[in-house]
């Protein structure tokens, strides 16, 4: 079975109502622009949230609730690129966490995923009976009737504070600023709002959901610490989150395309709205990589015949992995790099990288 509709006509409170009262077992797709989130559901309890919005990620979530750094952050993710492991068993088997530590953040910030998806009034959605994935890092164990109840009570809330704030993209103006010694979270607030952000850029780069830091904002303002100065004029915003997806699809098309200059430039525009965004520094680090390779395989010429420019005793005293040792094999004084390239059974560009060490290291020479 399938359910597909519009929020405008059917609310997720009432969905997810009877989505309960059936014990539905399946996945919930949600989309609003380029924002995707999934519920995953088995007999009416909910057992998991997975969501693209940057906000939202594990490790965003770790870092902002001061878990672990940002340096911790990114040696990670870089370590998951190459070993295809979750980032939190990798964060357990440095010892930067304990598995219970990773277990409850898990549950604290797909619980904060769901209660905020909660709040959508547009968008998509389309419910697949039966489907679940294939494995999932946590089971948050909601009851669907306590999550509508909760829902709930946050849009009662919501419907309160927009009273007060109309939009996300109220600006504010500062009228007192806490004391020096006082709350380091309160000090940030206040620092961003004279920075001149939104409520909803102020959201993103604390990496917290609208109405968290909607809740914050307002206390602020019930303090006499901000008072709401104007609403930014919403035809000249975006929607951060969905604007940094979009910029990171088309940051990789283009580092794909081997568009170096242009992938640059839009992995630092993500960086422009999300200045903690890990996906678009290991972007950055990506290119400068792929440029380098670039220009190193631009420089064998394919026409040329490597031969070995050392003894076959002083070969035998360097040390070289196995796709070295096959290359230099290949290597007989007669063949040019083109044939030795349709002889190799790997990639041109990394028989041609071969090449460009084995030149460094004086191994080889091009005649």
């Amino acid at each position: 079975m399938s359910l597909t509709g519009d929020l405008a006509t059917m609310d997720l409170l009432d969905l997810l109502g009877w989505l309960a009262q059936r014990r539905k077992t399946g996945t919930l797709h949600v989309r609003s622009k380029s924002v995707h989130k999934q519920l995953v559901l088995r007999e009416g309890v909910l057992q998991a949230c997975h969501s693209n919005d940057p906000r939202e990620t594990l490790g965003q979530f770790l870092v902002r609730d001061r878990l672990i750094t940002e340096e911790d952050l990114f040696k990670a993710l870089l370590r998951q690129e190459q070993e295809r492991r979750r980032l939190g068993a990798i964060l357990v088997a440095d010892g930067v966490l304990t598995a219970d530590q990773v277990k409850r953040a898990l549950r604290e910030n797909g619980t904060e995923a769901v209660y905020e998806l909660l709040l959508w009034t547009d968008g998509r959605f389309d419910f697949q009976d039966r489907e679940l994935p294939r494995e999932q890092a946590i089971d948050l164990r909601l009851d669907l009737a306590s999550v509508v109840k909760e829902g709930e009570r946050r849009l009662r809330e919501w419907e309160r504070m927009r009273e007060r704030f109309p939009s996300v993209h109220v600006v504010f103006r500062v009228v007192s600023r806490p004391p020096a010694s006082g709350n380091a979270r309160e000090r940030q607030l206040v620092d961003l709002a004279a920075e001149g952000r939104t409520l909803e850029q102020i959201a993103m780069h604390t990496r917290r959901s609208r109405f968290e830091t909607a809740l914050f904002l307002h206390d602020l303002c019930d303090r006499g610490l901000l008072e709401v100065d104007h609403v930014a004029d919403e035809s000249s915003v975006t929607d951060s989150a969905s604007a940094i997806i979009e910029l990171l699809k088309v940051a990789g098309a283009l580092l794909a395309e081997s568009k170096f200059d242009a992938a640059f430039e839009a992995f630092e525009n993500v960086l422009a709205l999300d200045s903690l965004n890990q996906e678009a520094k290991k972007g950055l680090l990506a290119a400068a990589e792929a440029r380098r390779r670039a220009r190193v395989v631009r420089k064998i010429d394919p026409e040329k015949i490597p031969v070995l420019s050392v003894t076959t005793a002083v070969l035998s005293t360097q040390k070289f992995d196995s796709q070295e040792g096959f290359v230099l094999s290949r290597i007989n004084g007669e063949w040019d790099v083109r044939s030795i390239l349709k002889l190799c059974p790997l990639p041109e560009e990394e028989i041609l990288l071969i090449f460009a060490r084995l030149l460094d290291r004086k191994v080889i020479t091009l005649r």
